[in-house]
């Protein structure tokens, strides 16, 4: 029996849908990533926090409808929200004891503050704070509690590398006790770190996300060769399209490239460009200039990358020397390419 069952749950606002009806079943031990937008995301939140009817449909924890009892379905149910209330003249300490007291937890939380890494700062008050601390604090609370179901929002929105490293800890150790997940998010590269089953909602419904085809796979015509092909022209600039225009950009200047739902967009300094091309064509024409295809939607410039970040053993990201910090899923078999271009073993 499925841990969290979604069934036929649908969302309109005045004359605008939100979502159609949908259905979204986990499992025990598995953890599910939904990418929406804002409106989309907190009229989900409102149905688990049971602050709004849900006119059609229901959605199900351990086979119980979250409308019939609801003490029963709060010592099922953990939400983290991305605002979360802190005591701010409260010390790290004192949020822990008060959470061992609220939640009954009866064993030492020099384990949770480990995990956190809020142990050589567990003095500190919560107004003296950063904000990736204060998130591992919140994070910190779902330790104490045990239900079956974690909902988190926004988890890794905003926050620094080893805050971000700590929650995929988290994550890692509450499906290994054979919790169930679900994380809503905006930033789908987010939702791909974090989970392999990601879906995006959205007015036309819950649809799996959907990678194209790595170029090998696409080969056209498997005995053609090099000296089959018309030696062509070699124009370097790369395309893209700004309303009516056209704007040209040399390979240095790009950072990335994301193929989001069929489109490829070139991100230069954290501005998005959509592109002409599809992310196959674009890889064979930046190939020649340092370009890597570090994932099935995303190609990035090797000379913009600072760190290699590994967290868990399956799940890698690249960490840009860009503006933003961009942070750049990288797949398992692409780490082993990378690995191979680097010279280590």
């Amino acid at each position: 029996m499925a841990v969290l069952s979604i069934q036929n749950v649908e969302k309109h606002t005045k004359d605008m849908i939100l979502f159609p009806p949908f259905n979204l079943t986990i499992d025990k031990g598995q953890v599910v990533a939904v990418h929406s937008n804002l409106n989309v995301r907190l009229a989900l939140m409102d149905m688990f926090l049971r602050k709004t009817v849900i006119p059609n449909g229901d959605i199900l924890i351990n086979g119980s409808s979250i409308s019939e009892n609801k003490q029963i379905y709060l010592k099922q149910v953990c939400i983290s929200f991305y605002e979360e209330g802190l005591y701010e003249r409260l010390s790290i300490l004192d949020h822990f004891k008060l959470y061992k007291q609220l939640y009954g937890f009866n064993q030492p939380f020099d384990n949770i503050l480990h995990i956190t890494q809020l142990d050589e700062i567990k003095h500190n008050k919560i107004k003296n704070l950063t904000h990736s601390q204060k998130r591992r604090v919140q994070f910190a609370r779902v330790l104490f509690q045990n239900p079956s179901f974690y909902l988190f929002e926004e988890p890794d929105l905003n926050v620094d590398i080893e805050t971000r490293s700590i929650f995929i800890n988290i994550t890692k150790k509450l499906l290994e006790a054979g919790k169930s997940i679900l994380v809503l998010t905006g930033n789908i590269e987010s939702a791909l770190i974090i989970s392999d089953r990601v879906y995006r909602l959205h007015e036309a419904g819950l649809q799996p996300y959907v990678v194209e085809k790595d170029a090998e796979e696409l080969n056209s015509d498997p005995s053609e060769t090099e000296n089959d092909r018309e030696e062509v022209f070699q124009f370097n600039k790369i395309p893209t399209k700004i309303n009516e225009k056209i704007v040209l950009f040399d390979p240095p200047e790009i950072d990335y490239i994301e193929s989001n739902e069929g489109q490829s967009n070139v991100y230069i300094k954290g501005e998005a460009f959509p592109s002409v091309f599809t992310l196959n064509d674009l890889e064979e024409r930046l190939k020649p200039y340092g370009f890597f295809r570090c994932h099935r939607s995303y190609i990035v410039n090797l000379q913009k990358v600072r760190e290699v970040i590994t967290w868990t053993r399956n799940s890698y990201s690249l960490v840009l020397d860009d503006q933003p910090k961009s942070s750049i899923p990288l797949s398992k078999t692409k780490m082993a390419q990378l690995k191979e271009m680097l010279g280590l073993k």
